[in-house]
């Protein structure tokens, strides 16, 4: 139903749930989230008359079977996503965010309660254990899949031919977009980030990083690039990563659009550039346990004063509908479920 969040009290999760006990440190909210209150989609476990939110997580383990790999006191993520019970072949190796037929289930999006609860139980092989060094910014691991997916994708489609990429374009400085272009300066690239957003945290983001901040279009700016990742959904800022760049590129698009919008398009000048330029456009969305752990590789990597500067707001449980009122210097907000 259309805006009936709510703080509820829920009964500790079943033994049946799975052999790890969690209890959760922390969730990231992000755009999703407010689509799912505003009932655009989400659903509810089977035989559940609510939905649990909460998908970005982190969480510490409260006690695990011995041989599981884990330990109490352990910082470890739950995987979004799950695959279905048949399974598909694309589930049946591992690679649920490919799968086939559609029946898996996501953590606060579909068919599963999310993390936005003190404590879960989960299955060992549904955690990924993170270096205790995260511990302030874990909860950042979730989206950075999302990228990390991108980019290796990216780099697959790349090998289809000679492929030596040195400009990166990352539309949007949201965290999504933040992270897509850690991803790519630590792969070496020339990194260029555009957004609509001319002062507040994100340009000092960008420039932290040793990336390019803009806040001209691609076109005005004239920057032809090797790789794209779009990150806003923006119908007029997707046409422009799949029209404007070098030749041979490849451009991957993660914003998720909204529908009803019109957008003239020249379809015989956006194929004539793509056929004679051998362009790559492709879509990507969600992770599954190889995406998480590159991830993890990567934050670990990272610098960690700047991976907590992109968390500009964490918010007791408690006080939950003050995460949801968008501020104007908003990054990234977080839910503190152990401050609740």
């Amino acid at each position: 139903m259309k805006d009936s969040l709510e703080l509820l009290q829920v009964d500790a999760p079943a033994e049946s749930e799975g052999s790890v006990l969690v209890e959760v440190v922390a969730v990231g909210l992000c755009g999703t989230d407010k689509e799912i209150v505003s009932a655009e989609y989400g659903e509810a476990p089977a035989g559940s008359d609510h939905l649990i939110l909460g998908h970005e997580n982190l969480g510490r383990v409260l006690s695990a079977p011995e041989g599981s790999g884990l330990a109490e006191g352990d910082l470890v993520v739950g995987i979004v996503r799950r695959p279905d019970p048949e399974p598909c072949a694309a589930c049946a190796q591992g690679q649920w965010d490919m799968c086939r037929n559609g029946k898996y289930t996501e953590h606060g999006i579909k068919g599963l309660h999310g993390f936005a609860r003190e404590q879960y139980r989960a299955d060992p092989d549904a955690l990924v254990k993170l270096d205790p060094a995260l511990e302030g910014v874990g909860v950042l691991l979730e989206p950075t899949t999302i990228v990390a997916k991108a980019w290796q994708h990216t780099e697959a489609i790349g090998q289809r031919a000679f492929f030596e990429p040195k400009v990166a374009v990352v539309t949007g400085a949201g965290p999504v977009g933040l992270l897509a272009a850690l991803l790519g300066v630590q792969r070496g690239l020339e990194v260029h980030v555009f957004d609509q957003v001319q002062d507040g945290p994100k340009p000092d983001l960008v420039k932290a990083l040793g990336a390019t901040y803009h806040t001209d279009t691609l076109t005005d700016s004239g920057v032809l690039a090797d790789v794209l990742i779009e990150c806003t959904g923006v119908p007029s800022v997707v046409m422009e990563t799949i029209t404007r760049h070098s030749l041979d590129a490849v451009t991957c698009l993660t914003g998720v659009s909204s529908t009803g919008k019109r957008l003239p398009v020249d379809v015989g000048a956006a194929n004539r550039e793509a056929v004679l330029g051998n362009d790559v456009v492709f879509g990507s969305v969600n992770a599954n346990r190889s995406h998480y752990e590159a991830a993890a590789e990567a934050l670990k990597k990272a610098d960690g004063d700047w991976l907590a500067r992109l968390i500009t707001r964490r918010v007791p449980l408690d006080d939950f509908e003050k995460a949801f009122e968008r501020q104007k210097d908003d990054v990234k907000v977080v839910l503190d479920v152990q401050g609740a």
